[in-house]
């Protein structure tokens, strides 16, 4: 009590010191004042502050929606926390040692937007490895750096540049602007007076109804990425599409029917409150789960969350690694095995492959990867053939790139031997045209065969969002999915013959993990030590379909 007496003065104390210097200071000293966390109200506040409030929130059929309690498991909040982030910024900084300024200015603007926007307002650059390792803070900044992707950074972008080429690559515009001296959190909702003083008095924010909050294009900011690849001295030598989920669904049927929102923050069906202090009925509450595609990496923060420093409960990790498994292998793709004949001593199978989603599957961080597992069995259970099979340290058999990091698996139309595999993919090459996943290094693709959405118009794309490889002339390969054919020599096998398909998904494949080996640093070798123990665990089957020759 009494510790907690004296922590309260000293903060009262502190307080009011930084009120007075505010006060009295110029621009520059204020902005200095921001940057440490000190303006009042502040700039941005931690998700915990905004718990108290938006937690304990149950619909009228009894669902927990509490919004703090779903945000603090995802990885919006986790981003900070990320161990494969952190081993790629480590990699790109010792590939581009010169640059590492700028490197870690974008890397933060995203997984650690709070800390990199006031200090880029204080005319620095955003930093990584300084405010490493999360859960030890020893300023303000780290704390905000370590809070990820929050709640007062979300709610105050504005919809300034939206949709345009400005906003993408962590373009987006944080408010500025102040009412009576307060800023501003945007949400859907019209709130009334009395409530806007509750808030504005619990956190100096004043809520203010704004519709944007829910447009994709208010993802796009950070979820569209462009690279600049870099040569000798740091030199500019092009520009990558890395991550380009909007602009697939811009080309998709999906656009203008349903958002990035309504997919990955599902809305409660009943009107719901959202705050858990004189909180009225609200329809379609967005929930703040976030469920995406990287369900490893939930159970990878959830099995070492004291190393990483995570504030999530174990059981919340769970839960939400489960409903992203569940939503993948429920809204993400379908697979049918349209025909499966028997002749002249052949087994002649088809496989169809449907993407569900709004944009390409995989989409975003080129490190996604999904594939076609067929294995056929004679009437005896006997395997006879088997393409595409997943070994437990996270390799695909047959797969050219787990094998030789120089090369990569075509798109293929026919698969008549247990060395070729379907994997769709996308693969980057650098100035000399070799197989990298170094991002900095990468200046186009060789290959893009990820699964395209319905609507895509394949003829007509934008080469930022083009079909690269042997899919491009594929007749097959089209909008909303794959056929892939395959020649079975049944060498005198009896059936009658069962044909089992999986579509596999993998988060993070073996070869973008592995590149990570050879670089001799705490960030990349902790990473390959979390691959390896969770290899087995690294790839889900998201649909499958069976059918028997005779």
């Amino acid at each position: 009590m009494v510790t907690t007496m004296r922590t309260h003065v000293t903060r009262v104390v502190a307080a009011f010191a930084a009120l007075l210097l505010l006060a009295a200071a110029p621009r520059a000293a204020r902005l200095a004042l921001e940057a440490a966390g000190h303006a009042d109200p502040p700039v941005f506040l931690t998700g915990d502050q905004c718990m108290a409030c938006h937690n304990q929130l149950v619909t009228p059929k009894g669902e927990d929606i509490s919004i703090g309690a779903a945000w603090r498991a995802s990885i919006m909040a986790n981003s900070a926390r990320d161990p494969y982030w952190q081993a790629g910024v480590r990699r790109e900084v010792m590939d581009h040692p010169e640059s590492s300024e700028l490197i870690q200015d974008e890397c933060s603007r995203c997984h650690m937007p709070m800390s990199n926007e006031l200090e880029r307002r204080s005319g620095g650059h955003g930093r990584v490895f300084d405010h490493l390792p999360v859960g030890r803070p020893e300023t303000r900044l780290d704390s905000l750096a370590a809070d990820g992707v929050s709640c007062s950074l979300c709610h105050q972008i504005t919809a300034e540049k939206f949709g345009t080429p400005e906003s993408f690559t962590g373009g987006f515009v944080v408010d500025t602007a102040r009412v009576s001296g307060h800023g501003r959190i945007f949400g859907p909702f019209e709130v009334d007076t009395g409530r806007i003083t509750i808030m504005r008095s619990a956190t100096g924010f004043r809520p203010t109804e704004a519709a944007h909050i829910q447009t994709s294009e208010h993802c796009a900011t950070c979820h569209v990425l462009y690279t600049t690849a870099l040569g000798p001295g740091g030199e500019v030598i092009a520009r990558l599409p890395e991550q380009t989920p909007y602009q697939e669904w811009l080309n998709s049927a999906y656009r203008g029917v349903q958002s990035c929102q309504e997919c990955h923050m599902p809305p409660v069906a009943d009107s719901t409150a959202i705050t858990a202090v004189l909180g009225q009925p609200r329809p379609e509450v967005s929930r703040h789960t976030f469920v995406g595609g990287n369900f490893f990496l939930l159970r990878m923060l959830n099995r070492y969350r004291d190393e990483l420093g995570v504030v999530a409960l174990p059981q919340e990790l769970d839960a939400l690694a489960r409903a992203t498994e569940e939503f993948l292998r429920t809204q993400s793709a379908r697979v049918a095995v349209e025909r499966a004949d028997v002749a002249d001593g052949w087994l002649d199978v088809v496989v169809a492959v449907e993407n569900l989603t709004g944009h390409k599957l995989p989409t975003a961080y080129p490190s996604r990867r999904a594939w076609l597992h067929l294995t056929v069995y004679d009437r005896d259970g006997n395997r006879i053939f088997e393409s595409g099979a997943l070994r437990p340290d996270g390799s695909i058999v047959g797969n050219a790139n787990d094998d030789d990091p120089a090369l990569y698996e075509p798109h293929h139309e026919i698969i008549d031997s247990p060395g070729q595999v379907q994997v769709y993919e996308s693969i980057m090459v650098d100035t000399a045209g070799a197989v990298t996943t170094g991002l900095l290094s990468g200046v186009r693709y060789v290959k893009d065969n990820r699964l395209l959405p319905h609507g895509f118009d394949k003829a007509g794309a934008h080469e930022d969002i083009a079909v690269y490889g042997g899919a491009a002339a594929d007749p097959d390969f089209r909008a909303g999915g794959d056929r892939v054919r395959y020649r079975v020599n049944l060498a005198g096998a009896e059936g009658p013959f069962r044909v089992e398909a999986r579509l596999w998904y993998q988060p993070i494949s073996f070869r973008w993990a592995n590149n990570l080996r050879s670089y001799d640093a705490f960030e990349t070798q902790r990473f390959v030590r979390y691959y390896e123990a969770m290899a087995d665990v690294s790839a889900i089957v998201l649909a499958e379909a069976m059918a028997v020759a005779r």
